[in-house]
């Protein structure tokens, strides 16, 4: 299966780790500076991209309203940007840290793979949302009811996608944790026993 490949070739713990030190610099970044400063222009108000269960016409107009020329622009040439690059390390480097994981559990050749599509459906449903985003602020005010409705719906998508992704990861990891614990404990009675 190409898919078994591509990950087999690429679950190094060495690039795993790399690609999730990257992943996270940006994500901090962006917490840290973009959204910050595009806040700055939101008096409070959350931007789409923070906003796991949607958005509607309403919200969208009254924050791009409330956000005036500046924070629109700030918001087009400062956060999104940033975000552009955030979806494609998501999907890569967490499709590799679960895949990583699941090969200590000798569960990667196994129907479980598929849990290694979760970040990238999570990072193509971010792009889209992006996408949307810069539609909607290079038009605003002039878009429909039916556009926000649909941009919406990927960011609920992203957000579904990353929990299930998220709550997968925990529970691997636990897996991972008894695992090496039954190990330890299986190699400490054989030590005795000699």
């Amino acid at each position: 299966m190409i898919l078994n490949k591509i990950i087999e070739r690429n679950i190094s713990g060495q690039k795993v780790l790399g690609l999730f030190i990257l992943t996270n610099l940006v994500y901090a970044f962006m917490l840290l500076v973009t959204i910050p400063n595009t806040m700055e222009f939101s008096n409070g108000m959350k931007l789409l991209d923070m906003m796991p269960t949607g958005y509607d016409f309403n919200y969208v107009n009254k924050l791009f309203s409330t956000l005036g020329n500046i924070g629109r622009e700030t918001y087009l040439t400062r956060q999104i940007p940033i975000d552009m690059l955030y979806p494609l390390l998501f999907g890569i480097s967490y499709g590799l840290v679960i895949a990583y994981f699941l090969k200590k559990i000798n569960k990667l050749n196994t129907p479980f793979i598929y849990l290694c599509i979760l970040p990238i459906i999570a990072g193509v449903a971010d792009y889209i949302e992006n996408i949307g985003i810069i539609y909607m602020l290079n038009s605003f005010p002039n878009f429909t009811e039916t556009t926000v409705n649909t941009i919406s719906m990927f960011s609920v998508i992203k957000s579904i996608s990353t929990s299930v992704f998220f709550i997968s990861l925990v529970v691997i990891l636990i897996l991972v944790g008894i695992l090496f614990f039954k190990k330890s404990i299986n190699t400490t009675l054989e030590e005795h026993s000699k």
